[in-house]
């Protein structure tokens, strides 16, 4: 069997795609359209996972205060008050980070901010009214 074109030496591809920060770090973002696969933010999971051990630890008396179980983690209690924070957030919005489907306006810096008590409304603020 004979070749009718030559074997180029190099070969171009053009992947359209942007740059964005989230959490800290650069990811890729694919153009409007393209399918992504699901991927939870890490930063975002293990906010939440602290948060409920956390909340966890007080309920239990295991320990008073929030200063006592900052000393021990060895945080700043301020830090810690903000993160434990996560653990009002709406089913929904817990469930979205968790399968990595809050979308890339949502990062630890903004859930870390204060946001409303009502569900509802948070579900508003994090623009996650689709789900």
């Amino acid at each position: 069997m004979t070749r009718v074109s030559p074997i180029p030496d190099t070969v171009t591809l053009h992947v359209p795609f942007r740059v964005v920060k989230r959490g800290g770090r650069k990811e890729m973002q694919l153009p409007e359209g393209a399918t992504q696969p699901r991927r939870a933010d890490n930063t975002l999971v293990k906010a939440l996972a602290r948060a409920f051990r956390w909340k966890k630890m007080l309920e239990s008396g295991e320990y008073t205060t929030i200063a006592e179980l900052a000393e021990r983690e060895g945080i700043a209690p301020s830090y810690m008050t903000r993160v434990l924070r996560l653990t009002l957030l709406a089913p929904d919005i817990v469930e979205a980070i968790l399968d990595g489907t809050q979308g890339p306006e949502v990062t630890l810096a903004r859930v870390l901010e204060p946001f409303p008590i009502a569900w509802e409304q948070q579900v508003q603020t994090f623009s996650l009214a689709k789900l």
